[in-house]
C-alpha cells in the first residue's frame, strides 16, 4: 500500500469520499454481552454489518475497503471462539462470494497463510482468483494479519536480497520497504475507522497509516451501518490533511 494513488476503479463519482477506507471492526463481544447473548452471536451480527458496509462503500464512491478480519493476536482467544470465527469466515465466503463477484467486488487477502487449515487457504485463494478482474470495489481482507509481522517480513525479504548480492544496503529506503509489504499496489488508506470507542490501531496497517486520518466511533461494529460510515466520512472531510507540508483537501 504505497502513498501514491492507484488507478481509479469503476464506481460512482463522489468527490467527497476518501478513495480508501480501512476499518477496525471492534465490539462484537461487547455488543453481545450488553444483550445477554453469546459472543458468537455478536460475531454473526458483525458479518451482517460487513455486508451492509461493503454495499454502502460502493454507493458512497469508496474504491478500496480494508477490513481487519482476524488479527495475528486473536490466536490467544479461547479455542471455541476461534472456531466460531473461522466458521463464520467459511460461511461468508461460501455464501457471499458469488454475490460479491456478481457485484464487481475484487477480493484481496493480506496476512500470513502459513499454518492455516487447508480448506481456509483454499477458500481465500478461491475468493482472490474468482474476483481478480473485478473493478467496482476492492475489498482487502486482513486475515491472520499483524502490521509488525508484515513489516518484519518485508525487512527479511530485503535482507535476503542484500545477502544474495542483489541489493546494495544503501538502496533500502521507505519506498523499497513499502514495495515488499503484502499489497504494495494498493494505495494507503485515507481514512481509518475504529468502532466501539477504542482509540488505538492494535497492530493494524501501522506503516500504511502514516498519513491516514483516524476516526473513532462509539458504536459497536454490529450496529455500524451506512449512516455511521457517512458520519465518519463527514468528519474526514472536515480535516485538513497536510502530509508534512501544505494543507491538502481531505477528499480524494
Amino acid at each position: 500500500m504505497p502513498n501514491a494513488a492507484a488507478p481509479a476503479t469503476e464506481g460512482p463519482d463522489r468527490s467527497d469520499a476518501p478513495a480508501h477506507v480501512a476499518i477496525i471492526m471492534d465490539g462484537n463481544g461487547r455488543w453481545a454481552a450488553a444483550r445477554g447473548l453469546p459472543r458468537a452471536e455478536g460475531h454473526r451480527r458483525g458479518v451482517e454489518a460487513l455486508r451492509r458496509v461493503v454495499r454502502a462503500s460502493h454507493e458512497l464512491g469508496i474504491r478500496y475497503l480494508t477490513i481487519f478480519s482476524f488479527s495475528s493476536e486473536n490466536w490467544s482467544r479461547p479455542a471455541s471462539e476461534i472456531g466460531d470465527l473461522f466458521g463464520l469466515l467459511r460461511r461468508f465466503i461460501r455464501n457471499d462470494l458469488a454475490s460479491l463477484h456478481r457485484d464487481g467486488v475484487k477480493v484481496r487477502i493480506i496476512g500470513e497463510r502459513d499454518g492455516l487449515e487447508g480448506d481456509i487457504c483454499a477458500l481465500l485463494n478461491e475468493a482472490e482468483e474468482l474476483t481478480r478482474d473485478n473493478t467496482r470495489l476492492t475489498l482487502v481482507v486482513a486475515f491472520n494479519y499483524g502490521s509488525r509481522q508484515e513489516i518484519a517480513k518485508a525487512a527479511q525479504k530485503l535482507a535476503r536480497e542484500v545477502a544474495e548480492g542483489k541489493r546494495d544496503p544503501a538502496s533500502i529506503d521507505a519506498d523499497s520497504i513499502g514495495a515488499h509489504l503484502d499489497a504494495p499496489d494498493i494505495p494507503d488508506p485515507d481514512l481509518i475507522i475504529r468502532t466501539s470507542g477504542e482509540q488505538r490501531l492494535s497492530n493494524f496497517l501501522m506503516w500504511q497509516a502514516a498519513y491516514s486520518e483516524l476516526v473513532f466511533v462509539p458504536v459497536h461494529w454490529p450496529d455500524f451501518d451506512k449512516g455511521a460510515l457517512e458520519g465518519a466520512i463527514a468528519e474526514f472531510a472536515r480535516r485538513e490533511r497536510r502530509f508534512g507540508g501544505l494543507v491538502a483537501k481531505s477528499a480524494s
